[in-house]
Parts: structure tokens; C-alpha cells; sequence
């Protein structure tokens, strides 16, 4: 789908959400605070917002939100994202979107 290739190619973060999602709200709020401004897409919000949601699991998302593309890579969702994290392996891919402080 044009709409979100063309979102994830312009822009450093990209979560796809839903306003009623709270691992949603979570994954958004670990990024703002590990000083990352992602890009985020309520899908909730938007007319196409199924297709939207098809469109992201055939990119290949284990589940439609939140889906989480860093530097237009999918990262996927809460689990992976929550892996990364802990790992350590995520401030890295962050690191050229992180504000300075």
C-alpha cells in the first residue's frame, strides 16, 4: 500500500497504532522516552484503515499494531520491540533518530 511505503520511506520511526491500544501507547511511550519523536499512525483514525491493517500483515507483521519500522526496516511489534530493548540492541537502530538532549 502507497500510503505506507510511502510513510516509512520518509520518515526515521514509524508506529502503526490504534487509539484503544495500549501496548500501543507503551511502545510509544518507551520511544519518546528513550528521546525518539516517532512518526504515529492511528489506524483507527483513517477511512482505509483496513486496508491499512492488511497491508501491514502482508509486510509481513505478526500482528497489525503496533507495528514498528525503524530507518524503513520492520522491527514488528510489541514483542519484538520489548526484545531489542532489553537486549540492548535497540538504542542502537535509535541512536541516528534520538533528539539531543
Amino acid at each position: 500500500m502507497e500510503k505506507i511505503q510511502s510513510l516509512i520511506s520518509h520518515n526515521g520511526v514509524v508506529i502503526f497504532t490504534k487509539s484503544t491500544c495500549c501496548l500501543c501507547y507503551a511502545v510509544t511511550v518507551l520511544f519518546q522516552e528513550l528521546r525518539v519523536n516517532p512518526i504515529v499512525y492511528e489506524i483507527d483514525q483513517d477511512p482505509e484503515g483496513r486496508e491499512v491493517e492488511k497491508a501491514l500483515l502482508k509486510k509481513g507483521c505478526s500482528s497489525p499494531v503496533p507495528a514498528v519500522f525503524i530507518g524503513g526496516k520492520l522491527v514488528g511489534s510489541t514483542n519484538e520491540v520489548m526484545s531489542l530493548h532489553l537486549s540492548g540492541s535497540l538504542i542502537p537502530l535509535l541512536k541516528p533518530y534520538q533528539l539531543l538532549s
